[in-house]
């Protein structure tokens, strides 16, 4: 019976373990009205220690998957402008392998204004798509669903 239960816990940790591995980044979705029918969307990740996420605006020497962000279509609403990014970038540079690549450690806010037709609540959704890398490996690109009310 020891055997079993010791068993069933060392199953039990390596999938936790794995799984605290496999999520390095941790995800919020909000927004702020700063004027009339205008908002600003905030999509934050909060990066673990030693990891890094990368920039939507990668060099052309990077391998690295930049971070991708969708908006879904909604007919009320309208993107106004580029996604920006808030946050210390770093320029990683490995000379042996002759790549480099532009990251956030710690946290970084991507914000998107996003304009409304009418007075009408109404959200908007879509995706983040990612990749992080820590000193001995990248995880595969992985992807972030998001819906954000806009009151």
């Amino acid at each position: 019976m020891k055997k079993i239960l010791l068993s069933v816990l060392l199953v039990a940790s390596v999938i936790f373990a794995n799984a605290q591995l496999a999520s390095p980044v941790l995800w919020s979705f909000t927004s702020k009205k700063i004027a009339d029918k205008t908002y600003e969307v905030y999509l934050t990740a909060t990066i673990q220690n030693s990891w890094h996420l990368y920039s939507q605006n990668q060099p052309k020497d990077a391998i690295n998957q930049p971070t991708e962000i969708l908006f879904n279509k909604n007919p009320l609403v309208t993107i106004d402008g580029k996604t920006t990014e808030v946050g210390k970038m770093e320029l990683y540079q490995d000379k042996k392998l002759k790549i480099s690549a532009n990251q956030y450690a710690n946290k970084v806010v991507f914000i998107q204004k996003i304009k409304v037709k009418s007075n009408a609540k109404t959200t908007i959704s879509g995706s983040v798509e990612y990749q992080t890398c820590d000193d001995k490996k990248c995880l595969p690109p992985k992807k972030e669903l998001f819906k954000v009310a806009l009151k």
